[in-house]
């Protein structure tokens, strides 16, 4: 099996998009080793279906592992992050969606309010549907939109009627170093917009600083402080895309640096860009 890293991704080429019910966009994606996304919001629902390799998803406070057979939703305006395993990443198809129907589909779905991951066993029909909904983006057919809400539905349905919900609780780490990473990640990921430090940390979690960084990155391959940068540079991309009106200064100040010229210094090195040429090429494209 092919696990090279690719992304593929579609639009729906309607020019105006029903309320009720609109397929955004569809995609598919052999993730590289602890490929990171977020922690962060979207304005709309989105859909992922596991294929292949492992993961963890993180959401309204709880984290999840899930692997091939697992579906899970992320929904507007809620923070989130998800990241692929160090050994065997996820191969994922995802769907973004919107309207003033998709909460009533969801929770037919098994999606409800509180739900967030189905499992649907070993059946290839979540992931067909999603491939469907891209192929049918990717000709930009007349009819793509509709098809695509149609084959949405249709997903919607193999979820309900293939899937049992994924128990709603954290699972239950296998030794006390991996609960530990994750008390890691959790304090990391909710105050890293804060001027914290990886001492302060190991004092608040009551742990030597030195063992602390070494039990994270054999577990996660990377130090706490490299993976505490990630999570502020995503989230000052996100910034720069999505708040024009913000300074490079001001975007700096709002993901944890606190000068300006080491925020741009650490973007280059991570983005092979300067922020503001970061700004300039996502706004025109």
């Amino acid at each position: 099996m092919n696990d090279t890293p690719t992304y593929r991704v579609a639009s729906n080429p309607a020019r105006t998009l029903p309320q009720g019910l609109a397929v955004l966009f569809a995609g598919e994606s052999q993730t590289r080793p602890l490929h990171r996304v977020g922690p962060k919001v979207v304005d709309y629902y989105l859909l992922h279906h596991v294929i292949s390799g492992r993961g963890m998803f993180e959401a309204d406070g709880e984290t999840r592992s899930l692997g091939p057979g697992h579906t899970f939703l992320i929904r507007p305006k809620r923070l989130f992050s998800y990241a692929s395993d160090a050994d065997d990443p996820w191969r994922y198809r995802w769907v973004a969606f919107a309207g003033d129907r998709a909460e009533a589909l969801l929770a037919e779905a098994g999606l409800g309010s509180d739900r967030l991951v189905v499992h649907s066993g070993d059946s290839e029909a979540p992931a067909g549907r999603c491939l469907d909904i891209f192929e049918a983006f990717r000709t930009r057919s007349a009819s793509a939109s509709l098809e695509a809400a149609g084959q949405l539905h249709l997903l919607l349905a193999c979820l309900k009627a293939a899937g049992t919900e994924l128990e709603e609780r954290p699972p239950v780490a296998d030794t006390h170093g991996e609960e530990l990473v994750r008390q890691v990640i959790g304090y990391l990921s909710t105050q890293y917009a804060e001027p914290l430090s990886i001492e302060a940390m190991a004092e608040t979690l009551g742990y030597n600083r030195a063992y602390l960084s070494r039990l994270f990155k054999r577990h996660t391959g990377v130090t706490p402080i490299d993976f505490l940068s990630r999570i502020r540079i995503d989230r000052g991309k996100r910034l720069l895309r999505e708040r024009p009106e913000l300074t490079v200064e001001q975007v700096a100040s709002s993901v944890g640096f606190q000068d300006g010229l080491y925020f741009s210094k650490q973007f280059r090195r991570a983005c092979g860009e300067t922020p503001t040429g970061y700004r300039t090429r996502t706004l025109r494209s």
